[in-house]
Order: C-alpha cells, then sequence, then structure tokens
C-alpha cells in the first residue's frame, strides 16, 4: 500500500468532513497551516460538503443543493489544510497510519488507489448513519438522510411519483403518493413539515390533476410513547399541535418490524401502505469503526472517548461529534448527538491541540446545552433555550424561534468563511430567490 511522503511538520490527520471536522481544520488551517506549525490534512469519502440539518430541506425540495456546496478542494486553498478524497477503512496504531480504500468513479474506474496517511495527531469526526436495527426490508426499501447523494434521491423519487400520478388515468392505487416517515426526531419532524409545503408547491406547477387534500398522505411512525422523545413533554405536545394542523398524521408507540415496496408494518399488526418510505430513527457510528486498532468502543460504534477527547486506549487519538462517546458528567449520560455539541467540540479542540502538540495537559470538554429549536418550515418554528440568561429553560416560537434557528447555520458559515463572505453570499442569495422558483423542480 502507497503511503504519502513524509513531512519535517506535525502531521494533525482529520478524517471526517462534517460540521465538525470542517470546521476544525479550517480553523487549524488558519492558525496553525498557515503559520507552518504543523500540517493539517483533511480526509473525506466525498468531494464536497453540506451542513447536514439542511438535509430535509433538500430532500422536499426547498433548497438546492448546489447552492449550498462546499468543495473541500476550494476550502482547502483558501484556509491553508490540505484534503485527501477517501473512505477509511482501517487504522495502523503501531505505524500511526490510516487506510484509505481505493476511489472508483461512475463507470468503475480507480481514480485513487488504496493507500496509507501518516500521522502524528488522529482526530476522527466521521458523524453517524442511520440505524435501521436490521429491521427486514428497510435497507431495500426505505431511503435514509444520512448524506446529500440520498436527500436528492428522495426528492428526485418524490418528483417522479407525482408527475406519475398527474399522468395516470382513474383512481390512485392504495398508497399512492402515500409517504411514511419512520421515527419522530428533529429530522422526522422537520421533513414531514416541509414535504407539506413543497409538494402543493410543486403541484401548483401544472399538475392539477392530484388534489393535495385528498391524495397526499404523510404519516410518522414513532416507536416512543411521544413525539421528539429526547426533548421536553411541553415541546413535544407544541409540535405535535403544529403537525395535527397540517394534517400529518402521527402514530406513536408503533415500532416498524417490516418495510416493503408497498409501506410499513408495525409490531400490533398495523399496515400503513405507501409509496415513499423515509427511515429517520436512530443512529450508530459507521460500522468501520468498530473495535478499528484496538480502540474503545460502544455498542453503537462509537468511539469512547474521555472528557479530554482522547480515545481510552490512545492519547493521540481524539474523537467528536457522533461518532465519539463523551461523558457529561453534570447529567451523568453522554453528550446527545447534536450539531451544537459537535461545534462546541471542534472548538474547544481547536484551543486544545496546540497545547497537545506541546505535550501540556488538556482542559477537559464541558458541554452546554443550549436547547433545542424545531423548524416546521414556513408554519412555524418551536423551541427552548437553556442558560444562564434564561435561568432554566424557556419555550420559544414564531419569528424569534426562526432567527434562532437560521443563525445556526450562519454560525457554521462565520466559522467557515468569515463575515464578509457570508454576508455576500446571503445578499446574493435573497435577491436570486426572487426571481427563481421557491422549491426544486427537477
Amino acid at each position: 500500500m502507497a503511503s504519502e511522503p513524509k513531512s519535517n511538520l506535525h502531521r494533525i490527520v482529520i478524517v471526517g468532513g462534517g460540521a465538525g471536522g470542517l470546521e476544525l481544520a479550517t480553523q487549524l488551517g488558519r492558525k496553525l497551516g498557515r503559520r507552518r506549525k504543523a500540517l493539517i490534512t483533511l480526509v473525506d469519502r466525498s468531494r464536497t460538503h453540506l451542513w447536514k440539518p439542511l438535509l430535509h430541506q433538500v430532500a422536499a425540495g426547498s433548497m438546492d443543493l448546489n447552492d449550498h456546496e462546499l468543495d473541500y478542494l476550494y476550502q482547502a486553498r483558501w484556509h491553508h489544510f490540505q484534503f485527501r478524497l477517501g473512505r477509511m477503512v482501517g487504522l495502523d496504531r503501531a505505524a500511526k497510519e490510516i487506510h484509505l480504500a481505493p476511489t472508483f468513479d461512475e463507470a468503475g474506474r480507480e481514480v485513487l488507489p488504496a493507500r496509507g496517511i501518516a500521522y502524528d495527531t488522529l482526530v476522527l469526526a466521521v458523524g453517524s448513519t442511520t440505524n435501521d436495527f436490521g429491521t427486514p426490508g428497510a435497507a431495500e426499501h426505505a431511503i435514509s438522510l444520512d448524506n446529500p447523494q440520498q436527500a436528492a434521491l428522495f426528492h428526485s423519487r418524490l418528483l417522479n411519483a407525482c408527475l406519475r400520478a398527474n399522468a395516470q388515468q382513474g383512481q390512485l392505487a392504495s398508497g399512492q403518493l402515500h409517504i411514511a416517515i419512520i421515527g419522530a426526531g428533529a429530522t422526522g419532524v422537520e421533513l414531514a413539515a416541509e414535504l407539506h409545503n413543497t409538494i402543493r408547491e410543486f403541484l401548483s406547477f401544472g399538475l392539477d390533476r392530484i388534489n393535495p387534500e385528498k391524495d397526499i398522505k404523510i404519516t410518522i411512525v414513532e416507536a416512543a410513547p411521544k413525539i421528539l422523545p429526547a426533548l421536553s413533554e411541553r415541546l413535544s405536545t407544541a409540535v405535535l399541535g403544529l403537525l395535527k394542523k397540517l394534517n400529518v398524521d402521527v402514530l406513536a408507540g408503533e415500532r416498524v418490524i417490516e418495510v416493503s415496496s408497498h409501506g410499513v408494518k408495525t409490531a400490533t399488526g398495523r399496515e400503513i401502505p405507501a409509496e415513499l418510505v423515509m427511515w429517520a430513527a436512530g443512529i450508530k457510528a459507521p460500522d468501520f469503526l468498530k473495535d478499528i486498532g484496538g480502540l474503545e468502543t460502544n455498542r453503537i460504534n462509537q468511539l469512547v472517548v474521555a472528557q479530554t477527547l482522547q480515545t481510552t486506549r490512545d492519547p493521540d487519538i481524539f474523537a467528536f461529534g457522533d461518532c465519539a462517546s463523551c461523558p457529561w458528567p453534570e447529567k451523568k449520560t453522554p453528550v446527545p448527538p447534536r450539531a451544537q455539541a459537535a461545534h462546541q467540540q471542534a472548538s474547544h479542540l481547536y484551543r486544545m491541540l496546540p497545547r497537545h502538540l506541546r505535550r501540556e495537559s488538556l482542559r477537559p470538554y464541558e458541554y452546554r446545552d443550549f436547547g433545542s429549536l424545531i423548524s416546521l418550515g414556513k408554519f412555524s418554528t418551536v423551541g427552548s433555550l437553556m442558560g444562564a440568561v434564561t435561568r432554566g429553560s424557556v419555550i420559544i416560537e414564531g419569528l424569534f424561534a426562526k432567527i434562532m434557528y437560521l443563525s445556526l447555520y450562519k454560525m457554521h458559515e462565520f466559522a467557515l468563511h468569515g463575515f464578509t463572505k457570508v454576508f455576500l453570499d446571503t445578499l446574493a442569495r435573497i435577491i436570486t430567490r426572487r426571481t427563481e422558483p421557491h422549491i426544486k423542480l427537477h
């Protein structure tokens, strides 16, 4: 297996270009890479980055993927780190080297061979994938929202389903134009609300043989007794009321045991006809992490780390974000897999890794829960704010909640690009949106 040339600089390799990994690579590139104090390398299996909380908008068609994708090579050039395309498949801790699988193009031709990348400090930020718990038929008949390609696939199938239904003669078949969303977490709830709006907008472009109130049906199926099970009862109840106003059916306490081409079946025997099924229930770290390099992992493949975000069996390997199980002493549970946690951990490592290079002691990471926000598209945004200012938890909704929700993405953009570029890009999108359809029509 080929390896890259050695470097005299300390080599920090970050695997995973999600929200946390890309922010960390960008910030370290500015601080250490530009001054030649370390060689920063970002590794990802994709060529482009999209903030994962936006995927439900891409799937529904309310956001054009091309307008928000970020090219890793572009970001690397302007922020003093290097990018390597590849999928990590192995780790040699003794040689301090990660192993990448060969990369192939759409025609099956090899673009890059299998190779190794040496490191002095390794940071794993590979995120998570959907956990279908081995449910029969889920892998074959349900789509997940792990990456932009899956979101685009769902959107394409949705548009094709509408076009097919509009062109056919006679009544629609059972389950036709019905959508089943498995999981009533933030992703499932936000997707349902976005679909309610975008499907109706799409039908307004000449698809007048479909009655959105009669023919379109969106059903959320949740195994827990309430939606948004990780959030408060009050917030869950508020969102449930808004979903009912959008005519979204919510089936709580129903565990899916089978997915087929015709719909889903639950443990109570209920059968839910559906032409499209989205699986948005449960997460796990990627399978390749399970006991990789002899590192400690838990039952969902997450790397177990100390509060310094160092893995328990190797102080030169760090992990954060959804792929890591980090202790939260205040609650005596692991830090929840949220975007705000990944952002906080990236900022913490940005401050601590220079200390690690100097072999100084590291301060522990302390998770700060600022609450949760759920967007129901143009209809409403609800959530809770937590912190010293609010002195506990405060439920918010409406315009203020929507502004807070939008600010989360802007914070991510600021971390990557700075104020000037974000301001100009935002202004350009506002102007362009006035002259284009508000949904993606292809």
